[in-house]
């Protein structure tokens, strides 16, 4: 068999991979039952049902109606991007507060994208600090410093 897919291939072998993963893991917890579940009942099925859907798309790039593509050049920029805009507002989030941090961490790791625009990440560095604060710290009742340290009385 060709793998006219080679994505699709790659995107299935991860999912069954990190399915398979967390289904092991979660034999060492108690599964219960469906009624009263145990610690390692939801993981061991969400961890099955991954397996399935990466087999599935495994197969189907497998098959002569898929669309050929090639997994393209992997780019480490983008990547050390993504996750410096994630450490980035870690080491950011106690000193200079919520709203500096997540504005942060949209506009950084929004410039990895080829789409992005200026204006799009304001907007979306808007909602996501009205949002995650309006769940975070109003709905769950977490403390976050809102502003920098130096600004607070």
């Amino acid at each position: 068999m060709k793998i006219r897919n080679q994505r699709d291939f790659g995107a299935g072998i991860m999912y069954m991979v990190i399915g398979l993963f967390f289904t092991i893991v979660a034999l060492q917890y108690p599964m219960g039952t469906a009624a009263k579940m145990g610690p390692g009942y939801f993981p061991f099925f969400l961890g099955l049902l991954m397996a399935l859907l990466g087999l599935i798309v495994l197969v189907k790039s497998l098959s002569a109606k898929a669309a050929i593509e090639s997994i393209p050049k992997f780019n480490w920029r983008i990547i050390g991007q993504i996750t410096g805009s994630v450490v980035l507002y870690g080491l950011l989030l106690p000193r200079m507060g919520f709203l500096v941090a997540v504005v942060a961490l949209v506009l950084v790791s929004a410039s990895a994208s080829k789409e992005f625009t200026w204006k799009g990440s304001l907007i979306n560095a808007a909602f996501l600090v009205a949002f995650t604060y309006s769940v975070f710290v109003l709905g769950l009742k977490l403390q976050f410093p809102l502003l920098p340290v130096f600004l607070q009385q």
